[in-house]
Formats: structure tokens, sequence, C-alpha cells
């Protein structure tokens, strides 16, 4: 099972650099293979400076060895002894009005105690109905198949994990989150796995045409200023609240990789607040938790 796993995530991040490579006339993702102190290592593509994509990181790591034993007991498994392997991947398009993406999806054993977890979350900075929508209806029709219960579960999971309490805000419009899938009474861990392959293989159907759809769309100084304030929210919370952060940190990942996630440029004002009735404070509504997949013919317009 860690063989395939390892050798699924590989081809994950292939196809997804393909995807995104096809954007740009001339910027490639460069490669950047590295060993873990302790056991394994990965490969990191960063993608910077495109004409559509300002910077976008596609990992694959496997790394193996021991865990900090105060870390080791948070963690299903026994012992300290641990293996994981996954692929991550964080976009950030140039133009405001393209929505940044998150995705991952990892394997991990703890003493013999093997689990997967992942998911792919959307952060709009101007709210399109329709895109989120497509988001989130995608990732359900991979969902679907494997186990009804799995995307509003998932989903419910998402909107919780990925919030800022002392924004009282989501980050984003959500899609899914899932920790910790291990056989039980009603899947087998090859059904847990064939899942995973599932949600990965959705990931470019879900995000690809919304990137089509808004990459040429015209902008000024105002969505741009508007576009990294809102990064602001999105480093917070990686820095502050994101597992996948601690755990690379935790388990001495390489740190480039693991902060790969940051946007290439952000800005913090003080007590910013877009003027009511303006393009930019309807992002405050969109990110409120909704059955975004079962909504039909909505747009914003601008």
């Amino acid at each position: 099972m860690r063989e395939q796993a390892a050798s699924f995530f590989r081809s994950l991040q292939s196809s997804i650099i393909e995807a995104l490579e096809s954007f740009e006339p001339s910027v490639r993702f460069n490669a950047d293979a590295w060993d873990r102190p302790g056991g394994g290592g990965g490969l990191t593509r960063v993608l910077l400076d495109g004409d559509v994509i300002e910077k976008a990181g596609v990992n694959f790591s496997e790394v193996h060895g021991d865990l900090p034993e105060d870390f080791a007991k948070t963690l299903p498994g026994e012992g300290t002894s641990f293996w994981a392997a996954g692929v991550s991947l964080i976009i950030h398009p140039r133009n405001p009005y393209a929505p940044t993406v998150h995705a991952n999806f990892r394997m991990l054993d703890q003493g013999g105690e093997q689990w997967f977890g992942g998911g792919a979350d959307l952060t709009p900075y101007y709210p399109f109905a329709e895109d989120a929508t497509h988001f989130h209806k995608t990732i359900k029709e991979a969902c679907d198949p494997h186990d009804a219960a799995y995307y509003p579960d998932f989903k419910a999971w998402c909107d919780r994990y990925f919030y800022l309490p002392h924004r009282e805000e989501c980050r984003g419009i959500g899609g899914i989150f899932f920790d910790r899938l291990q056989a039980d009474e009603a899947h087998t861990l090859s059904q847990r796995f064939e899942f995973v392959q599932d949600a990965g293989r959705a990931f470019l159907d879900a995000y690809i045409p919304l990137l089509q759809r808004r990459k040429d769309l015209s902008y000024g100084e105002r969505e741009r200023e508007h576009q990294l304030i809102r990064r602001g929210r999105y480093v917070e919370f990686n820095l502050v609240y994101d597992r996948g952060t601690t755990f690379g940190l935790k388990t001495r990942g390489r740190t480039e990789s693991i902060l790969v996630s940051m946007p290439p440029l952000v800005r913090w004002v003080y007590d910013y607040s877009p003027s009511e009735g303006s393009a930019e404070s309807q992002i405050f509504e969109a990110i409120k938790p909704r059955d975004w997949a079962s909504l039909e013919g909505e747009t914003y317009h601008y």
C-alpha cells in the first residue's frame, strides 16, 4: 500500500504540473530534489512570476524516521516510528479575479497504523458563485461513488478547519477536508485509497476551468490591493493553525518546501474594511458556509 500510494502521489504531481504549465508560454516549474535528515526526501516544484500564475508550488515527499515523542502521542498510531508520503500544492494566480487554491493528499504509517488524509479548498478574492458551485460539484461527484456521506461530512469538516477564530471568518469557500481515514467496519484501507485517488484526479477538473475563465479579466490597482490584503488571511491561517505546516516542521521536513505555500506578495492594512456594497465587500458574505454544490444559476456581476 505504501508503494502504491507514493507512486500515485508522484504521478499526480506530474499531471498537475503539466496542466499548469500549459497556461504559461515561457515560464516553467523548477525541480528541487531534497533529502530529509533522518530519512527520505522529496521533490519540490515551484513556478514563479508567470503570466497567469504568480506563484505555484506542487510538492511530493516520502519521508520516514522517528517522531518527537510528544508529537507522536497526538497521532492515532503507536510509538515514534513513522512513514509518510503525499502531494501538496498551492496556486496563487496573478489576476485578482482568479481564486487561490490549495490541495493535498497523503498517507501516513505510524507503528503499522495506516491512514489517509487530505482535501482541496478554494480561496477567492472576488466571489463568483458559478465558480464555487463548479468546484464543489466536481469534488462531490468524486466523493459520492465511494460513500454518500463523504462529501457532506468532509465539506463540513473543511468549513470548520479552514477557519480563523481571531478573524471570525472562514479562509475561503471551502471544499473538502479529511484526516485519519483508516480501515473500519465499513471501509477497507484499499477502499479509502481508491477514494483518495479519485479525489486527487478530480482536482484539475475542479480548478482548471476557473483559472481559464478568470485569468484574462481586466483589473486595476484597487483589485490588486484587495487581493494582497486578503492573501494576508491565507498567511495567518497557514502560520498559526495549519496542521500540515506543523507536521512538516515537527518532523524536520524541508523548511522551504513547507513554506512554499506563502504568496509571493501580501499586504496588511490596519483596520481594512471595504466600502459597504462594493465588489470587495462581497467576499465576506461569500465565505460564509453554504451548500455550494446544490446552487444553480447564481452569479455575481461587476
